[in-house]
């Protein structure tokens, strides 16, 4: 309870990929991460470790994301998998699932695919009741 929170995030940038750049590839990193360019492959955060990813404007990024900070402001082609906090700011655009345990979504933010809370310490996916059947409505003629 008092501990340290092992999934705090990272306030600082240990890493960048310029506006320029082009990775293809899987990409694994700690610490902060920060994307302006454009990644063709996975980018998960080390486990264990905390972590923060931010995507810029203009940055792109088409496979899985799994990390625990998520500042997202540019493109996301694939599923996006954020264990703690997720920023979905205004120019952002997801194209897939995104799960998430805490989410900001700013007006602007574009999800194309479901919102999928992740619930409780083994976070899998929160279950809501199921819906109350509404009993079909019959007139009479009279």
């Amino acid at each position: 309870m008092f501990g340290k929170d092992k999934h705090k995030a990272t306030n600082r940038i240990d890493s960048l990929i310029g506006l320029d750049a082009r990775i293809e590839g899987n990409m694994n990193f700690g610490g902060g991460l920060r994307i302006d360019g454009e990644i063709v492959g996975d980018v998960t955060a080390v486990d264990d470790k905390p972590s923060t990813l931010v995507v810029s404007e203009k940055a792109k990024i088409r496979g899985t994301v799994r990390v625990s900070h998520l500042v997202l402001n540019g493109s996301i082609e694939g599923p996006i998998h954020a264990s703690h906090y997720l920023e979905l700011q205004s120019k952002c655009k997801v194209v897939g699932d995104v799960y998430y345990n805490s989410l900001e979504m700013h007006p602007g933010a574009v999800v194309v695919g479901q919102l999928i809370h992740m619930g409780g310490a083994d976070n899998k996916p929160a279950l809501l009741p199921p819906a109350k059947k509404i009993a079909k409505l019959e007139t009479v003629d009279e």
